[in-house]
């Protein structure tokens, strides 16, 4: 190794470690005109941390996408891949993504993930009400439990609390099918979706349901074949937790309906829609509200949708009256 590259490496690595001091969720390499602008994201909110020499910020860029398994000669289209590594005695997950930019530079946004970090229901949920009915629900032995919302509403972090509930407090046995893999947990067997070796979200969930699951985490719902495999699953005595980009309870069911899912099998299938938002208080404190629908609330929902009628769900429940309950604005931080 060059002394060029030695440098290269202790500047990559200890920006790294800058941004885990920071508390920082994401690192973005921005290219200006005279060089790159480095961002820490923290709490929805992006603090300029200084700038980087064209050059070496792209031997940077370049080692990032070397250790993430990239293609380092190509900068004309978008990549994502993560690499893993111990930092302070910790293990992390660093993701990678990549986009074009003018003059064949590229913007990167890493994300950081410390392995086996699981926020507990009780700390995420800001009413106890919401992570009993949460815990309820995967008491469960079978149905479809959905987390929806937009991007960076905490769905991952949810999903994650759930799992580990059902690891750790109901003995039972989970298989992850993610992509990418997020955060490495010991307690989980972690599958990654790769689309080039024939490992998609469909093809994965059918392999994992010879292997005898009582819980199947399902990164996102994507397309036709992954939600009717699904849904399959939950018909055939799976308890499955997935997520679909959507707004509201309402519109993850119509999502569901242009998946090429019938009415009749969300109805048998679906045991609880999970909408949320990040927030921080007005008292200072962050954490999640919901938006659940369940029971005798989410059959007349059903009813609504199947009769073509409006969907008029209670106004307590609501996501933006929960927002305004506590007076905060919602905050996107973490997917």
């Amino acid at each position: 190794m060059s002394k060029n590259d030695n440098v290269v490496e202790q500047k990559s690595f200890r920006l790294l470690e800058t941004a885990i001091q920071y508390e920082a969720s994401d690192i973005h390499l921005v290219p200006m005109r005279e060089g790159y602008d480095v961002l820490f994201k923290k709490d929805a909110r992006l603090d300029r941390s200084g700038t980087l020499p064209p050059q070496l910020a792209g031997r940077m860029i370049s080692f990032y996408k070397f250790l993430s398994s990239l293609d380092i000669s190509d900068k004309r289209k978008p990549q994502s891949g993560s690499f893993h590594k111990q930092i302070q005695g910790n293990n992390y997950s660093f993701r990678v993504s990549t986009i074009p930019s003018i003059q064949m530079k590229e913007s990167v946004v890493i994300r950081l993930q410390r392995h086996d970090r699981i926020v507990s229901l009780d700390e995420l949920c800001i009413e106890k009400e919401w992570s009993d009915k949460l815990r309820h629900a995967v008491s469960e032995q079978q149905g479809l439990i959905l987390l929806t919302g937009p991007t960076g509403c905490g769905k991952t972090t949810t999903i994650y609390s759930l799992s580990a509930h059902c690891v750790n407090q109901l003995e039972r046995h989970v298989i992850t099918l993610e992509d990418p893999v997020e955060n490495n947990h010991s307690h989980l067997l972690q599958i990654q979706v790769n689309e080039q070796s024939g490992m998609t979200y469909s093809a994965g969930l059918k392999a994992i349901l010879r292997h005898s699951p009582d819980v199947i985490m399902i990164g996102e719902i994507r397309d036709c074949e992954t939600a009717k495999t699904a849904v399959q699953a939950a018909l055939t005595g799976h308890l499955v937790l997935t997520s679909v980009h959507s707004k509201d309870p309402a519109g993850c069911f119509y999502r569901m309906l242009d998946f090429g899912i019938s009415a009749e099998e969300l109805r048998q299938t679906i045991i609880c829609i999970s909408a949320q938002r990040l927030i921080r208080t007005t008292s200072g404190k962050m954490g999640a509200v919901f938006e659940i629908i369940e029971g005798d609330t989410l059959d007349r929902m059903t009813d609504s949708i199947m009769k073509g009628d409006r969907v008029v769900v209670p106004d307590r429940l609501k996501i933006e009256s929960l927002i305004r309950k506590y007076g905060a604005t919602s905050v996107m931080q973490d997917g």
